[in-house]
């Protein structure tokens, strides 16, 4: 049998020491990134496999890192994970899944795992922190933890993110544009950050354009199919409902098409729909979904690169978020209201 390749099989072909082998591997800044990438090259030449037991007990890292989100049967996060996973394995690190479905036991939970050592750092996508008291008594700031996508300002972390403002501006500002006045939004769960950008991004494009946002066209979601059901039939009890709407997610937005359908609307014939996210099943749903897409799998690798930085002792800069492009996505669920 072969025998597995060792990291002074790395030095020797690298001609580098043992000791640098070791800190590239492990993403370390005082290596180049010259050098990282040519050890790098060389491990996976050689299929290198870090000896996951035998470094823990050498550095007591755990050698794995925690992806928390609030709901682990959202499709939304498979991207995402795939981005985290491949950045991860090449840095030796292993991925868990963390799902809280918005429970703060839950999330105490995840935390209390990550101070504890089970896991050596965290991508954070639930949007908060554990509440204080109880059996939290950490201090998150203090932790190796990245938000991604979601916004929690004064946490003191490091964040990944979109211009959700920007981004529903676009969108509604598409609805504007090709003849819509009476346009509703269905939210996500407020008050978070990431749901008062996006309705805020609806509201700068109506007011832009010299509309008025009658109270009862914004209505509040959570982000799942079935919100997006009750919140379009509560605007279709209106006595002037909307002609256009903007969701703050596609998986309230197929509730929202499927709700109107059931109603007897016609998509995009009596009611258009713009979502956010641009989930896989988008372009195959019926109509094929106009929405806001997201560099999923883009964020996943940024974050999770991040997180190594931070796991190196690097110093990051939590004042300033890493902003990533989204590109609005027009198909057949919008087209001109009905004369």
């Amino acid at each position: 049998m072969r025998e597995r390749p060792k990291i002074k099989d790395i030095a020797k072909r690298a001609g580098v020491s043992v000791a640098t082998v070791s800190r590239a591997l492990s993403d370390s800044a005082l290596v180049t990134a010259e050098t990282r990438q040519r050890i790098l090259d060389l491990a996976r030449e050689l299929n290198y496999r870090p000896n996951v037991s035998a470094r823990s007990l050498r550095t007591r890292k755990s050698m794995s890192v925690l992806l928390v989100v609030r709901d682990v049967g959202n499709p939304f996060y498979l991207d995402i994970l795939k981005g985290v996973e491949a950045t991860a394995r090449e840095a030796g690190y292993s991925v868990l899944m963390g799902n809280t479905e918005s429970d703060p036991a839950r999330e105490i939970e995840y935390f209390n795992m990550l101070r504890d050592g089970h896991a050596d750092g965290m991508i954070l996508m639930t949007g908060k922190l554990p509440p204080a008291g109880g059996n939290w008594t950490g201090a998150p700031s203090r932790l190796p933890v990245v938000v991604a996508l979601e916004i929690i300002e004064g946490a003191g972390l490091p964040h990944v993110q979109v211009d959700n403002v920007g981004a529903a501006r676009e969108a509604v500002e598409h609805l504007i544009s090709i003849g819509h006045r009476r346009i509703a939004h269905i939210s996500g769960p407020l008050p978070e950050l990431m749901s008062l950008h996006r309705r805020e991004g609806y509201r700068e494009a109506m007011r832009n354009a010299g509309l008025d946002v009658p109270e009862a066209y914004e209505v509040r979601g959570d982000y799942l199919l079935e919100s997006g059901q009750e919140c379009c039939r509560k605007l279709f009890t209106l006595p002037e409902p909307p002609t256009a709407l903007f969701v703050a997610n596609d998986e309230m937005a197929y509730g929202a098409a499927y709700e109107l359908r059931r109603m007897g609307h016609d998509v995009p014939g009596d009611v258009s729909v713009v979502g956010f996210d641009d989930l896989y099943l988008s372009k195959a749903f019926y109509p094929p979904l106009t929405t806001v897409s997201q560099p999923r799998a883009e964020i996943g690798h940024v974050a999770m690169e991040l997180l190594l930085k931070i796991l190196s002792g690097a110093e990051i800069d939590c004042d300033e978020p890493i902003v990533l492009p989204t590109v609005l996505h027009i198909r057949g669920s919008t087209a001109p209201p009905r004369e």
